[in-house]
């Protein structure tokens, strides 16, 4: 089966075109980074398998995800490409595209966005490219599926697609360098086109070197180089060989584009402008920031989430907790089995499915903020601010996605370009609030905060942020102490977001949640529940003998001094580190709570304003998740790191609980 690799700048519409040649769904945003790993999926038409590389500005990696594509590239031989490249942005595409023709591989491009070049007044002459890059063009809007169909019927058969003849000469020097380096490498198996080899050598691109350390004497090559760049200098050009290299191609592109570009109705100023002036203003940007998320959470918890989630609590502890119960007595359940299902399942897992009205809510309004364009302008707001912590606003986009999931986020941070930045991200991720949390927050909101829930749970968000933003100083300064930061980030242009595409990535966001609660937390339930039905004196025991009780009984005088060292609390945290939604859960089981009034009441015996606070600070700040503290080890090949990350975490959190409940009793809260 033939493979095709999609290949283009960062936020081009690869991915969006992926997902419908593939009939696949993989993430997709309105900002550069969003893909950040290869994904290999089947054409719709059987033809062969599609790779959806990560998005690039050229083969000369930046970053670990820019790096993914260069190294595919090398040590693997797709049949054919697919180059995206954005037909209102293409001048700067094309760089790309040049260093993709001398790949030599059999190329299709992809003029995708011609909707949005047409709106900002800019006509591009499809055939006047082809004619010069001597390959097929094929103007698309990969978002609506306009002229995907065309792509496919030209992918049945990969030998459609013609040869590459496209050949950029360089100057005499250059040429010369290039030929004596294909000589070196003429024997050496395992390599594509030897011309395009010895330019990415020329360029010093660090995963060519390395790629040809493993396989030849690269210090003939290196001479070969250096000579070719004596060269240059001889000839008294101010340029380094991969600046001359680059020269040699923008000066082709800018020739091209003025041969296949009408801007004569350009218009001086488009929508994405206008809405810049505003949203990015010195001054305005981010105090608007701030009212849109408050108004997230208010529409999330207040406005909307929270009566859908009366209906769903309605639902659960009325018509499918009352047939449950008439169907086991029907079919003489032991007491056993009605114990586990009805007060274990129902009440453990049901507890936890009240919230997801909510939580999807809330992706939805994120999806449409990220489509929108909206988040990377927040990246560039925050950039100042990040900065001067030890981050720059790149950063921002992770700590966002982390709002859904700690664990995708993590991986989103590949597209930062330094190590140093890449590494604090990770390290700090943790600290977002992750849908997994909310319920937690959500619960003791209704119960000690019911006026002002959105401003509650909308704390423990910024509570996460100050603190990641708190401990990026101090991890800058000492762990990271003279490593740099640069900040390099792309403006897509605004746009309103499809239904189809907003669905389908408020689903993605929000199936994982659903997908815990069927696996993860109905494990954590009926584990839980066991516990807390069997004890040193047998099954059946009065909750406050069983395991269950013993365990937390363990943990709760550490838990003291944070205002909740009681053996539920305790016996609530170590299966949270499995999942934070078991934490619910667990609550349910413990206090044989029907529906979520009876777990209110429950709670506001147990808990006061101040420890309620106290509690959920320490949910917000401990140990990450089984399933984070993995992508951890992962993503920084590191044990060290990854023990660090949780070694902090727990000395934070315990820390701040303890600040917030004891200075709380000192100024007479309670």
């Amino acid at each position: 089966m033939s493979s095709i690799a999609l290949v283009g700048n960062p936020n081009t519409g690869k991915t969006s075109l992926f997902n419908t040649l593939t009939s696949s769904y993989e993430y997709v945003g309105n900002w550069a980074g969003v893909t950040v790993e290869k994904k290999v999926g089947s054409l719709k038409n059987g033809a062969g398998k599609l790779i959806d590389l990560p998005g690039i500005y050229s083969l000369h990696p930046l970053s670990r995800d820019e790096g993914v594509a260069a190294q595919y590239l090398i040590e693997e031989s797709p049949e054919a490409l697919i180059n995206i490249v954005d037909a209102s942005q293409l001048e700067r595409n094309l760089l790309l595209t040049l260093q993709l023709l001398e790949y030599g591989k059999p190329t299709l491009l992809g003029l995708n966005m011609i909707d949005v070049a047409k709106a900002r007044g800019i006509h591009v002459n499809a055939e006047i490219l082809q004619a010069h890059l001597g390959i097929t063009v094929l103007p698309l809007v990969a978002r609506t599926g306009k002229g995907t169909g065309q792509v496919l019927s030209i992918l049945e058969k990969s030998s459609a697609i013609p040869p590459v003849t496209f050949k950029l000469f360089y100057g005499e020097v250059v040429e010369e360098a290039i030929s004596s380096i294909i000589k070196e490498l003429q024997h050496t198996p395992g390599l594509p086109t030897l011309r395009w080899v010895a330019l990415q050598l020329l360029e010093q691109n660090p995963v060519i070197l390395q790629f040809l350390k493993t396989r030849v004497d690269t210090s003939r090559l290196l001479t070969i180089c250096a000579a070719c760049q004596s060269e240059l200098q001889i000839k008294k050009l101010a340029l380094t060989l991969p600046q001359w290299i680059r020269s040699t191609r923008m000066d082709y592109i800018r020739s091209l584009c003025d041969a296949a570009l009408d801007t004569t109705a350009q218009k001086p100023h488009n929508l994405t402008e206008r809405l810049d002036s505003l949203l990015t203003h010195r001054f305005l940007g981010l105090p608007l920031f701030i009212v849109f998320m408050y108004a997230l959470f208010k529409t999330t918890f207040d406005w909307v989430g929270g009566p859908l989630s009366d209906l769903v609590d309605g639902l659960i502890s009325g018509p499918i907790s009352d047939g449950t119960v008439s169907m086991l007595q029907y079919l003489g359940a032991s007491n056993f089995t009605h114990a586990l299902i009805v007060d274990g399942i129902i009440g453990g897992v049901g507890g936890v499915l009240v919230f997801v009205p909510q939580i999807f809510i809330l992706f939805l309004i994120i999806s449409f903020l990220e489509d929108s364009g909206y988040m990377a302008r927040v990246c560039l707001l925050m950039d100042s601010t990040m900065e001067r912590m030890g981050l720059n606003g790149k950063a921002f986009i992770p700590f966002i996605i982390g709002f859904g999931c700690n664990v995708p986020a993590i991986m989103a941070a590949r597209s930062i370009e330094q190590p140093k930045d890449r590494m604090l991200t990770t390290l700090l991720m943790p600290l977002m609030s992750c849908s997994a949390r909310l319920p937690v927050y959500l619960l003791f909101a209704a119960v000690f905060f019911p006026e002002r829930q959105a401003t509650a749970v909308l704390s423990m968000y910024v509570m996460g942020i100050v603190f990641a933003l708190i401990l990026c100083k101090v991890f800058s300064k000492y762990l990271f102490k003279n490593e740099s930061s640069i900040f390099i980030i792309e403006l897509p242009p605004y746009r309103l977001p499809q239904i189809k595409t907003l669905s389908r990535s408020t689903w993605e966001k929000g199936k994982g949640f659903l997908r815990k609660a069927g696996t993860i937390i109905l494990a954590g339930s009926v584990i839980i529940w066991l516990m807390s039905y069997a004890g040193p004196g047998g099954f059946d025991v009065a909750m406050d003998n069983s395991f269950l009780a013993k365990f937390g009984g363990m943990i709760a005088p550490l838990l003291e001094p944070l205002g909740f060292g009681t053996w539920q609390a305790g016996s609530t945290l170590v299966p949270g580190f499995l999942a934070k939604e078991v934490v619910v859960s667990t609550m349910n089981i413990i206090y044989h709570a029907p529906d979520s009034a009876g777990l209110e009441s429950q709670i506001s015996q147990v808990f006061t304003p101040l420890s309620s606070i106290s509690f959920m600070a320490f949910i917000l700040l401990y140990i990450p998740c089984l399933a984070t503290v993995g992508v951890i080890k992962k993503e920084t090949a590191s044990w060290k790191w990854t023990f660090f990350s949780m070694g902090y975490s727990v000395v934070l959190a315990y820390s701040v609980s303890l600040i917030i409940f004891q200075g709380g009793k000192l100024l007479g809260w309670s």
